[in-house]
């Protein structure tokens, strides 16, 4: 639980720094496309965050769930997969990297199949 509030945080820390740099660092740098594949990355790194906050609030009532500890881990990939492939294709513009981004949304989705496993069998 602890873990995953310190992941929480420090990731949702690093979405408002990266979209502060991106929207003022990044500015006529690189192409309005790339702005907004940055932004993508930055959104879903803060929605990711919050979920990491709400999965280390349900172990603090459902400590007998070890899926979401599963939830938790998938959903951090997630974050480093997808968000950390957009910022990368952002900065470098190689299309290929692109590649990597579904495998972090697959991640995101497992976690929040596990999240709704965790709370039908424990809840």
């Amino acid at each position: 639980m602890k873990t995953f509030i310190i992941i929480a945080a420090i990731n949702a820390f690093l979405a408002v720094a990266l979209g502060a740099f991106g929207a003022h660092g990044l500015e006529g740098k690189i192409s309005e496309k790339y702005l907004k594949i940055w932004q993508t990355g930055v959104q879903y790194q803060m929605f990711h965050a919050a979920g990491l906050f709400v999965i280390a609030l349900l172990m603090s009532k459902l400590p007998q769930a070890g899926t979401l500890n599963w939830a938790g881990w998938l959903m951090f990939a997630g974050i480093i997969l997808f968000s950390g492939s957009l910022y990368v294709l952002s900065l470098s513009q190689v299309s290929v990297l692109g590649a990597i981004t579904p495998l972090g949304g697959l991640a995101f989705l497992a976690a929040w199949v596990l999240i709704i496993v965790s709370a039908i069998k424990f809840l």
